[in-house]
């Protein structure tokens, strides 16, 4: 996976970014439609009716689409572009994740607490590591993402993370294999590309217990 929530896998539907001009598999777009009102519409879930407007998903290339009116190029009429489109697309992306993630809990996919993510490492069930961006530093190295990539999600705070195991904080957390499991790690990729400078596991870490 690239910097931005990009994946470098080629195995998924691919559409045309309208500020890169750059094709690219879905999973790291963002899709927009023209509302009834000529409003420009996030369409995370790629369903909405309409001629798909696509956009990478970082937050530059959501500025450069606002601020450049490439979205009324696309169109190819006058449209109107929510004020923050940027923040707005963050907001529904972590939405998503927070639901999917509260979802892998109910299924028994996700478990949440230090004690929990540890145990499931140690059985050799994790999938995926997730743990809070401002959670402490000393304390996040005590547990390793599993190997292979896509395996660490750090950039949700303990209080979004939280949300999702219904309580006011949470530092870690991990997933087992599975599709929602999957879910997760897409919609997380394509939330990192909003949120650049927060999260990432640091290599050559002392990752052992202290």
């Amino acid at each position: 996976m690239t910097r931005g929530g990009k994946n470098d896998t080629k195995d998924g539907p691919e559409r045309r970014c309208i500020v890169s001009g750059e094709s690219g598999d879905t999973r790291a777009l963002i899709r927009f439609v023209v509302g009834p009102d000529a409003q420009i519409v996030p369409d995370l879930a790629a369903k909405l009716p309409g001629r798909g407007i696509w956009v990478s998903s970082d937050r530059a290339s959501l500025e450069q689409a606002e601020k450049k009116k490439a979205f009324a190029r696309a169109a190819r009429q006058a449209v109107s572009v929510p004020e923050n489109l940027a923040d707005m697309v963050e907001a529904l992306l972590l939405r998503r994740v927070i639901d999917l993630i509260s979802l892998a809990r109910k299924s028994g996919l996700a478990l949440g607490g230090y004690e929990k993510c540890r145990d499931l490492a140690l059985k050799g069930e994790m999938a995926i590591l997730i743990q809070a961006h401002d959670g402490s530093t000393r304390g996040k190295t005590k547990l390793r993402p599993p190997d292979g990539p896509d395996s660490y999600i750090g950039w949700l705070s303990a209080q979004e993370l939280g949300l999702a195991f219904g309580r006011e904080h949470v530092i870690h957390a991990s997933l087992r294999a599975g599709g929602l499991s999957q879910a997760v790690v897409q919609e997380a990729a394509r939330l990192k590309g909003l949120r650049t400078g927060i999260g990432g596991y640091a290599a050559g870490e002392d990752k052992t217990d202290a």
